[in-house]
């Protein structure tokens, strides 16, 4: 696939960016070259290859789903500077 400086224009058009005539030629040759090593990426046989999210093997952390003393109000309220029905309080910022 090659990029016209019309599709260049159009790409900047809807992109909002203002781009001056005379940088048109210039990221016409930015895309094509971007767009040639997409397609060489293209040619990479990857048959096999499992899907990954980084290039060293990670496994995701995750907390052990456990109960905690947060069903504790009292405990979790005793801190708070103003508390009512077991809920914190504080004070209205929207009218």
């Amino acid at each position: 696939m090659s990029v016209d400086t019309d599709t260049v224009r159009r790409i900047a058009r809807l992109a909002r960016i203002a781009v001056a005539e005379d940088e048109v030629e210039h990221l016409k040759g930015e895309l094509n070259a971007i767009l040639a090593f997409v397609e060489q990426l293209g040619e990479v046989d990857v048959e096999g290859v499992e899907p990954m999210t980084s290039v060293t093997p990670m496994a995701m952390k995750k907390r052990a789903d456990v109960v905690t003393d947060g069903g504790d109000a009292a405990a979790v309220l005793k801190n708070a500077p103003a508390t009512q029905d077991d809920y914190f309080l504080v004070p209205k910022v929207v009218e």
